[in-house]
């Protein structure tokens, strides 16, 4: 089992062995061959190798006077690729470690034009290492028997996966690979088949096949890892997909983003302290002026598609859509956002964005409806059952009773019937009240009481008159107190009952 201490003890071992590593001289007849020659002779790919000029090179005139290119080469930034190697092992500990997938070394040979070309790569977990006689057999299978061996057998030693010249072999170019395109689906795929090279042919390179594929056309959505893939590993006189073009996106239609519940319907129960009450039921959603309602998200104009051919194919645009609009909501100058004119209580109607100053209650307050919080005027068609609460920013309007509830309006309470409020229930008016009784219930108002027959046990505070007009107006009982006069056809009663009134002064003030 490969664990992390034993990934760590081979990185520790791989630096030690890279740094005995000396600089190597190395000639060619250019710097190119000089550096493959110095990368196998170290292991390390050309690509991670930095080299000193220590002799330039000549061609010479018609081969005479030619001289070899000698360079001083050497490994390039090896410590600080092993600290980041080792850095980043570090930060893998305390994760969970990824499992190595077991990989036997693989042989690939390649004939070009230019020689014979071997690339030998290393294994992964458990698999096994290439070894030379596997090399020599791949090579034969293809004919190639001219060839370095001692050059092969350091190729494989250190299996770098990069191709190396080791031989020459009789080209035949009659015998080279061919390559056929068919571009099909309205030139949105392109499909490659190529044939298997014979005696003495080349096999196509990447370079080789991408020049095929554009000279057939095809400029656009080239896979360029299915080509290194085939390169590797040919499939002949099989269809490679090898390019795919884009279809077009078409742009998303425009979107009206609303800014309040818009299903009416939906009940949302509030939690506090761990229970849910059932009389916050937030049916009313209230807005304020100059809110935002809703706004509009634009269409977009789409991404054009290309085919495998380069040729362009047009997106269709969004479709555009407009905010609509209805009763005390206005648009935006740029037409993007809905806002409100006045507080009240927004709705959806057929389309329209409204907003209502007036909230009507067909029936009684109770449970179906919750309570009430309305930033404008709240009607009752019905009663209003003991527990409730009914506020509004405007006035309210009780068609029936009220019971041991609370009443708080910022303008006038009007009461069709009587206030019950069995000495718990409170009304506060911004400013006056009117009812047909009152009895049991605390009453604050900045303006006036208006009452039609009596108040009963009730602590009264308004801020100029409590009047009780009416054939059987009376105020038994309680205590009221108003800032300019207090009128009834009878105060207090012979049983006796206590009725504490007070005249002249307001009732905040006195307080």
């Amino acid at each position: 089992m490969i664990t992390l201490e034993s990934i760590r003890e081979y990185m520790r071992d791989q630096l030690e062995a890279d740094r005995t590593k000396q600089a190597v001289k190395s000639s060619g007849a250019s710097v190119k061959e000089a550096l493959e020659n110095a990368a196998i002779e170290l292991g390390i790919p050309v690509k991670s190798l930095e080299y000193e000029i220590v002799e330039t090179g000549s061609k010479g005139v018609l081969g005479v006077g030619r001289k070899d290119w000698t360079l001083l080469v050497y490994p390039a930034a090896l410590k600080a690729e092993t600290a980041q190697a080792a850095g980043g092992r570090e930060a893998d500990v305390g994760k969970e470690q990824k499992a190595i997938a077991d990989k036997d070394g693989e042989v690939f040979v390649r004939l070009t034009s230019q020689g014979v070309f071997l690339k030998v790569t290393k294994p992964s977990g458990r698999g096994s290492k290439v070894e030379e006689r596997r090399a020599a057999e791949k090579l034969s299978l293809r004919g190639v028997n001219n060839f370095d061996g001692e050059l092969v057998s350091k190729v494989v030693r250190h299996a770098d996966g990069e191709y190396i010249k080791i031989g020459d072999y009789q080209f035949n170019p009659v015998s080279q690979s061919t390559m056929s395109v068919d571009t099909t689906d309205m030139e949105m795929r392109t499909y490659m088949t190529v044939t298997a090279p014979g005696p003495g042919g080349a096999d196509l390179s990447f370079e080789e096949i991408r020049g095929l594929l554009q000279h057939a056309g095809v400029v656009f959505g080239i896979n360029d890892e299915v080509i290194r893939g085939f390169v590797d590993y040919p499939a002949y006189n099989e269809k490679v997909l090898v390019a795919e073009g884009t279809k077009p996106q078409n742009g998303a239609d425009a979107e009206i983003i609303y800014n309040f519940n818009v299903y009416r319907d939906e009940v949302q129960l509030k939690e506090k302290d761990g229970r849910v009450d059932f009389r916050e039921l937030n049916l009313v959603e209230n807005v304020e002026a100059g809110q935002i309602l809703a706004t509009k998200k634009p269409a977009e104009e789409g991404v054009a598609g290309r085919t495998v051919t380069g040729k362009t194919l047009p997106a269709k645009p969004g479709k555009n859509t407009q905010i609509e609009i209805g009763k005390n909501v206005k648009l935006s100058d740029d037409g993007m956002s809905a806002i409100s004119t006045i507080n009240g209580q927004v709705l959806l109607i057929l389309g329209k964005i409204n907003v209502e100053p007036v909230y009507t209650v067909d029936g009684d307050v109770n449970f179906k409806t919750g309570n009430i919080l309305f930033l404008g005027t709240v009607i009752v068609k019905g009663n209003v059952e003991d527990g409730f609460t009914v506020k509004a920013a405007g006035n309210i309007e009780v068609m029936g009773s009220v019971g041991k509830c609370l009443l708080d309006a910022e303008g006038e309470i009007i009461v069709h019937q009587g206030i019950l409020g069995k000495n718990e229930g409170k009304v506060r008016a911004g400013s006056n009240l009117v009812a047909k009784f009152i009895e049991n219930a605390h009453i604050e108002v900045e303006e006036n009481v208006l009452v039609s027959d009596g108040i009963i046990h009730s602590f009264v505070d308004a801020n100029k008159r409590i009047l009780c007009q009416g054939k059987r107006a009376s105020i038994v009982g309680g205590r009221l107190r108003a800032a300019n006069e207090i009128h009834a056809k009878t105060l207090g009663s012979v049983a006796g009952t206590e009725t504490i009134l007070e005249v002249g002064i307001d009732p905040k003030r006195k307080e």
